[in-house]
């Protein structure tokens, strides 16, 4: 009798240790600080939201030809609200190429009453042109964009060119998201053109809540963004087309955040989607890099792509008062480890306040588009 119910014991601490072991990142929210946003769930049955379609087709005014402009891969999406309805433009690439970079990317328009289920434009609505930034966008295209609406309804949209040669971040306006001016590269004028053709990408505008509405904010008197691929940077502009980065006293940009070795971030931090003041500061939402070998997180995949975010003063958004050590997003589903980059990548870009929730857009495996959810009433309690 006595030994029957040593081995029940073993038997009930050992699926006591099993059970605590699968327990999910996402259930482990009191881990992070009180000012994280981190309950972001994937809703049941509807990722991914937007995949390649090989059935449409474009008039490229380059080639002067029919293209199946999405048919390869639908990735890396904006988003923001248009006439109360979500609106996602996604980076979507043909097949002109091999390999990441190697095809021309241009920007799909997508929206949604709930966020959640989306139509589609059969034709994009940005793209390299026979227009002032040709040099500049042919023959890669226009990826990685991220869009912000000024609080009188104008959308500022950042977005990478990429001639196959150089990448520079670049600026475009629209009152519709689907009409745009194009002003090429936002650091064309900063210093006399020094930093015109060095290799820029990924903004987040700082935005704010006003009347429910996410819109583009200013700090004493300018408005604020953070940048970067390899390091996050932070620039300031008066008019959000011409931006000036933040240098150091001896000339370099000023680096912020930086990859931290044996962090999931180990190899990059890029900026992710507009960045959000809240009553605690300012958090950017970033997407770090993890490294292979003895330099990255084991606990990751090696140049896996997760989700980190980072907490700014509101006084001085150059200053960093909180900062995870683990990712709040990480590569769960397959064809987030699946596609163009196998290593497996969660790559956020958009982010909405839509219905009293956020809704977090993203790239998977540089393949297809998705979306979590975070609703801040059910994390409060």
């Amino acid at each position: 009798m006595k030994k029957s119910i040593f081995k029940v014991g073993l038997f009930l601490a050992a699926t006591v240790l099993v059970s605590c072991n699968e327990k999910k990142p996402a259930e482990a929210v009191s881990e992070f600080p009180d000012w994280a946003w981190t309950d972001f769930q994937r809703p049941e049955g509807i990722n991914p939201i937007i995949s390649p379609n090989a059935t449409t087709r474009f008039y490229c005014p380059l080639t002067k030809d029919s293209v199946g402009w999405e048919s390869n891969d639908t990735f890396n999406p904006a988003a923001t609200i248009y006439d109360g309805k979500v609106v996602v433009l996604y980076r979507a690439e043909d097949k002109s190429g091999e390999g990441i970079g190697g095809r021309t990317s241009r920007l799909g328009y997508a929206w949604s009453d709930d966020g959640l289920n989306f139509q589609r434009k059969s034709t994009p609505v940005f793209y390299p042109d026979n227009d002032s930034q040709k040099e500049l966008e042919w023959p890669g295209g226009c990826e990685d964009p991220r869009v912000v609406m000024t609080e009188d309804g104008m959308y500022v949209m950042l977005y990478t060119q990429w001639n196959r040669q150089q990448a520079r971040l670049a600026v475009a306006t629209t009152r519709d998201l689907q009409k745009w001016e194009k002003y090429g590269p936002a650091f064309a004028k900063a210093y006399n053109g020094r930093f015109k053709d060095d290799f820029s990408k990924s903004a987040s505008i700082v935005t704010k809540i006003v009347d429910g509405k996410q819109v583009i904010a200013k700090i004493d008197g300018k408005y604020w963004m953070y940048w970067g691929e390899k390091f996050v940077n932070v620039a300031t502009s008066e008019d959000l087309v011409n931006w000036t980065p933040m240098l150091t006293e001896s000339g370099d940009f000023l680096k912020v955040i930086v990859p931290r070795p044996g962090k999931f971030d180990s190899s990059l931090t890029e900026c992710g989607p507009p960045a959000v003041m809240t009553d605690k500061g300012i958090l950017l939402l970033y997407n770090g890099k993890n490294a292979d070998g003895a330099e990255g997180d084991t606990l990751y995949t090696a140049n896996s792509y997760c989700a980190g975010q980072v907490l700014f003063d509101l006084q001085d958004p150059t200053k960093v008062i909180g900062q995870l050590d683990k990712p709040f997003y990480i590569p769960e589903a397959d064809f987030e480890k699946s596609g163009q980059y196998p290593a497996g990548t969660v790559f956020i870009e958009g982010l909405v306040f839509h219905n009293e929730k956020w809704y977090l857009y993203y790239g998977c495996a540089d393949s297809r588009v998705a979306v979590a959810v975070y609703d801040p009433a059910k994390g409060k309690k």
